[in-house]
């Protein structure tokens, strides 16, 4: 079956229920500080720094879909702040190459231990290597450059001259694009966008918001933004998270709801199948349930529930299905069909 997130295996070792809790209530804290951090530099986007934080800790990726001007690049820069973890930038522009992002093998002269001087090939290792990595405007780059992270998104790895190069843990893609201005860009083939964990929508801020914005950025005072969380708690976190237990019922759910989007399935909507070409892929029920069961564990609670899947269902779906020209032509969108969905949906089988 296919995986959509980090595949660091669960901790082999039998934790106890007093470990367990402390885990859980570590875990709890540490999304709280971090949080908290974040809001010192970032105006309001909680639920976009809900969704970033939990695809962190599960080992997804994010794709930050907005206009320009409103924080996505902010909100990156402070996350990698406020985790202690290496930061990398990529400007994506059309003539990027593929090299620019993984790194390349150059002639470099190093000295032997009899003193000789030799030329050997030396892998340069490119920004992919860092540990938060933003891809600024990816859909600027052609498909051949886009294609260079597909690799490191799924499998953790660069290869390059035959040699494969293991990515730093945890390894989070961020990457932003504009929805607004299309000339020059290249559309994100679907393989590509079925790697990315969550699609989050980046909201322009409110009036309030925006005066808070602006109180900040144009007097004196600066954002003190510190870390508090480490690499090691953000992968330990990730095994507590696939602990928690989800019930048969609940599963069963988020498979309906993945099925759903098939138009011709038993389980679609007449809106499903009159506007969607193509349903979403099963790394999208598995995005559905890890994020559910991140959503669980905040709450207090040891179990997913259904009302913690119909949350994760938007961000998981929305840039998983492929809409047909009918849609396109009638402005029908995919949050409108996953609406329809996630309401109409027995909680039940029938």
């Amino acid at each position: 079956m296919t995986q959509t997130t980090s595949t660091t295996p669960a901790a082999a070792t039998t934790l106890t229920p007093d470990q367990v809790l402390a885990g859980v209530e570590q875990l709890r804290r540490d999304f709280g500080a971090v949080k908290e951090q974040i809001g010192r530099a970032v105006v309001g986007q909680d639920e976009i720094v809900e969704g970033v934080l939990t695809a962190l800790f599960v080992g997804g990726h994010v794709l930050l879909e907005g206009v320009p001007g409103i924080g996505k690049t902010l909100l990156v820069r402070t996350l990698a702040r406020a985790v202690r973890l290496t930061f990398s930038r990529i400007q994506f522009t059309p003539d990027l190459m593929p090299a620019d992002v993984t790194g390349t093998t150059v002639v470099h002269e190093v000295e032997t231990e009899s003193g000789r001087r030799e030329r050997r090939f030396v892998f340069q290792r490119g920004p992919i290597f860092g540990q938060i990595l933003l891809a600024d405007e990816i859909n600027r780059a052609t498909p051949k450059t886009q294609s260079a992270l597909l690799e490191a998104m799924q499998e953790r790895n660069v290869t390059v001259g035959g040699v494969t190069h293991p990515l730093p843990e945890p390894f989070l893609v961020l990457a932003t694009q504009n929805p607004i201005e299309q000339e020059g860009t290249y559309p994100l083939p679907e393989a590509q966008l079925d790697r990315f964990f969550f699609k989050l929508l980046v909201r322009a801020p409110s009036r309030e918001q925006l005066h808070e914005i602006i109180g900040r950025t144009t007097g004196a005072s600066e954002s003190d933004v510190q870390p508090v969380l480490d690499s090691g708690r953000v992968i330990e976190h990730g095994r507590l998270l696939r602990r928690v237990p989800v019930a048969h019922h609940a599963q069963d759910y988020a498979v309906r709801l993945v099925l759903g989007t098939h138009p011709g399935e038993a389980f679609a909507t007449p809106m499903v199948s009159k506007y969607v070409r193509l349903g979403a892929s099963p790394r999208a029920a598995q995005a559905i349930i890890l994020a559910a069961k991140c959503r669980a564990i905040l709450d207090g609670r040891f179990a997913v529930s259904t009302d913690d899947l119909r949350a994760a269902a938007m961000p998981a779906l929305r840039h998983r299905i492929i809409m047909n020209f009918e849609s396109h032509a009638e402005g029908m969108t995919p949050d409108a069909v996953i609406e329809n969905l996630v309401g109409t949906l027995p909680l039940e089988a029938p």
